[in-house]
Formats: C-alpha cells, sequence, structure tokens
C-alpha cells in the first residue's frame, strides 16, 4: 500500500524544450512555462533552448538537438517533455517516438492547469470548450483501434470509420457546449442590464495571474476567495460590494488571470467571463510590482483589453508587492498607477480615493433643509442616498447625504 502512495505522490520529472526564433523573450517564456509546470505538480529538471528561423516541422527542434533531447531523457529518467509552443500531433509523434517520453505543448499544459482549477459550472463548461477545440484538429488517431487515414488502396476501412465518427461526436459536444455558453451568456447579459437599470457600477480586477488580485479582493471586500502564491488559482469570477470613501458602493469584480500568449481557445472558451471587463465602468489593472516583467505584464493585459473592446474605459494601473521592492528605485508609470501591497493591506486609501476620482459622477454631497409641507421629499432622499447626518430643525429637516445625480434636479430648491 506504502508503494502505492508513494507511486501516486511522485511528481512528474519534465523538461522543458523551446525554440528561440526571435519573435518574444524566449528566456521569460521558458521560465513562466516553468512556473507553469510546477503548478500542474511536476518537477522541472530541466531546460533545453534551440535558436533556430523557424521550428523544424517534422520535429520542432533540429535533428542533433532532438538526439541530446533524447540523451538527457535517458539520463535522468524523464517522465514528460513539455514544448513552450503549439505542437501538430506530427511532432507530438516524432518527439515520443524518439524519445519514448510523453510530450505535450504549452497550451495542453495550461488547459490541464484550468482544467483542475474550474469550480463552476460555466468554468468546467469553458475548460471542457477549449479542450475539444484544441484536440479537434489533432485527432489523427492512435493505435489500430484508430488508424490513420491514408491516401491509397487499402488505407481505408474501419480506422477511418472510427476516426471520424470520434470527430462527429466532438463537434456535437462542442456545439452542445456552445449552445450552454449561449444560456449562460445570456444570463450574464440580464444580469448586466439589471445592474445598469439599478445603477449599480462595476469595477472589474483584471491582469496577469499570480499578481495578487485575489488578496487584493479579499484584503478590500472580505470575499473569501482562494489566494495562494500559484498560476490560475481562481478561475471563476466573483463579485462582492465595496464601500468607498465618498459614500458610494461599487460592484468589484475578479476575472481570470492572463498570462504570455494566452491560446486564443482559452481567450475565447473565457470570453463570457472576460466579459466582465467590458460591462465594467472601471478597471483595475493589478501586476506583481517586484516582477522584472512587469511593464510586460501591464501590457499583455492592455492587449487583451483593447481586443475585447474595452479600449475607452478608465483604467487603473495597481502596482501590487511593492512591499517587495525599494520603491526609491523604481518609476511609477505613469499618473494613473497606484502603489500598494494587498498582503500588507498599505496604499488603499490612495487606491480607494483613485477609484473614486476615476468613476463617473453618479453622487454628489449636498446640504439641504426640506420644509416640513415636503415632508415626502425626505423620504426619497433616504431611498436614493446615502445620509450622513439627519437633523429637526424649526426650519424643516436638514439633511447632509451622498444624492444620486439623477433625482439632484429636484432637489434644487432646497440645497444650501
Amino acid at each position: 500500500m506504502i508503494m502505492i502512495e508513494n507511486d501516486i505522490n511522485k511528481k512528474e520529472k519534465a523538461l522543458l524544450i523551446s525554440i528561440d526564433c526571435g519573435e518574444y523573450d524566449t528566456e521569460a517564456s521558458v521560465s513562466e512555462l516553468s512556473e507553469l509546470a510546477k503548478t500542474a505538480g511536476a518537477e522541472v529538471d530541466g531546460v533545453i533552448i534551440q535558436k533556430r528561423p523557424s521550428p523544424e516541422a517534422s520535429t520542432y527542434v533540429g535533428s542533433g538537438r532532438l538526439d541530446e533531447i533524447c540523451e538527457f531523457c535517458k539520463n535522468n529518467e524523464i517522465d514528460l517533455i513539455v514544448a513552450d509552443g503549439e505542437l501538430s500531433p506530427v511532432q507530438i509523434r516524432n518527439i515520443e517516438n524518439a524519445t519514448n517520453v510523453r510530450v505535450i505543448d504549452r497550451t495542453t499544459l495550461i488547459l490541464d492547469i484550468f482544467a483542475s482549477r474550474a469550480r463552476s459550472a460555466e468554468g468546467k463548461i469553458q475548460v471542457e470548450l477549449a479542450q475539444l477545440k484544441y484536440s479537434l484538429p489533432r485527432l489523427t488517431g492512435k493505435g489500430t483501434s484508430l488508424s490513420r487515414l491514408g491516401g491509397g488502396i487499402g488505407t481505408r476501412g474501419p480506422g477511418e470509420t472510427k476516426l471520424e465518427s470520434d470527430k462527429r461526436h466532438i463537434r456535437r459536444k462542442i456545439q452542445n457546449l456552445n449552445e450552454e455558453l449561449d444560456k449562460i451568456e445570456k444570463r450574464r447579459n440580464s444580469m448586466h442590464a439589471r445592474r445598469k437599470k439599478n445603477g449599480v457600477v462595476t469595477v472589474a480586477v483584471v491582469g496577469y495571474t499570480n499578481a495578487g488580485k485575489s488578496t487584493l479582493m479579499n484584503a478590500l471586500t472580505n470575499a473569501g476567495v482562494l489566494a495562494e502564491d500559484m498560476l490560475f488559482a481562481t478561475l471563476d469570477p466573483t463579485a462582492r460590494k465595496l464601500s468607498l470613501p465618498d459614500g458610494r458602493s461599487v460592484m468589484l469584480v475578479d476575472t481570470v488571470g492572463l498570462v504570455r500568449r494566452l491560446p486564443h481557445h482559452l481567450v475565447s472558451a473565457f470570453r463570457s467571463t472576460l466579459e466582465e471587463a467590458v460591462q465594467a465602468d472601471l478597471i483595475l489593472n493589478v501586476c506583481d510590482y517586484s516582477s522584472e516583467d512587469y511593464e510586460e505584464h501591464l501590457q499583455v493585459t492592455r492587449e487583451l483589453l483593447s481586443s475585447l473592446g474595452c479600449a475607452s474605459t478608465p483604467v487603473i494601473n495597481v502596482l501590487n508587492k511593492c512591499d517587495l521592492v525599494d520603491i526609491s528605485n523604481m518609476p511609477i508609470p505613469d499618473k494613473n498607477s497606484v502603489l500598494i501591497s494587498a498582503k500588507n493591506r498599505t496604499g488603499f486609501d490612495e487606491l480607494l480615493e483613485k477609484i473614486c476620482s476615476e468613476l463617473p459622477e453618479t453622487m454628489r454631497r449636498v446640504r439641504l433643509v426640506i420644509p416640513f409641507s415636503e415632508a415626502g421629499l425626505a423620504s426619497k432622499i433616504r431611498k436614493h442616498s446615502n445620509i450622513i447626518c439627519e437633523e429637526y430643525s424649526e426650519n424643516g429637516i436638514k439633511i447632509e447625504a451622498n444624492v444620486e445625480i439623477a433625482i439632484l434636479d429636484s432637489l434644487k430648491d432646497y440645497i444650501v
């Protein structure tokens, strides 16, 4: 029994491989891939990077580097090879045949992490949809039960039928999942419309994974969201009420974290979740200020927000984990940036004041004297305002309150 437990709990030893074509910072991308592998439960034993103009069509890396990979896997008892890019079925098969080690790519790894993190029905549907969309064009068949399609006499038969049957089943499943997501999106749009009708102001928290979004959410609202030092600790959106210093209340909404080169299958599948940012009145772009790549992290988020159609929405850059850096030597990107430490709860006053100043004005603080003959107005004010103080005097009812802009016009004769 102990032997079985040890086998179950044993971490897979992984080798990371990558091609440096000069299109992006390969070392930073591989470093992130290493974190992703650790998050998935693997133990990274080595990294092999090859510089070449483009990936080798048949084996991703060149023949010489493939020999090096084979030798490394044999000497280090590697269980898994992870490529920092999308591999074709041919590349996966050829590398596996050469090394006798299981091979996956970056997208498969991220999908695996997402599958283990999804908790809500919507999150599970989104992950399954992304997995199916990714696997469909790669369904080429394995072994005798799924013979690969051929182009000549004697190559057609049961294998082809089985493969096409599997493809039809996946397409049907994708269609069903899309229909489920459409229903969820309709409910979400209905909820957004209801929020707008009720005058609810929404602030969306977006940003790079593991930047501290959930910690910030918990610190501001006691949301109880899982917050751990790992990538994609939470996938499902969480909405909580946040009270601002000027008396207003807003809806603070958490969203899924981002990474470099986030697979388009995931962006597509999680679009309904990311729509929270599209519908928001203000966006908090949270990043890890202690990371050397924090500027790139901010840019990754900006590009995704732009692709979703959020270019006109006000954005505050929330530079988290400032307790881990020497602030005097770190430049603040612009006037729309705020330094905080969500863990130590510092910088929150500045952040909340910044949120107040960036949000569209929906309430205004006023002093009023309501004549006793118009006492019905006092009831209206209580309904549409945050009362700061209220007292009765010989001239009428004195009220100081943050009043909704929508009813100010009807009160203009009583404003002091």
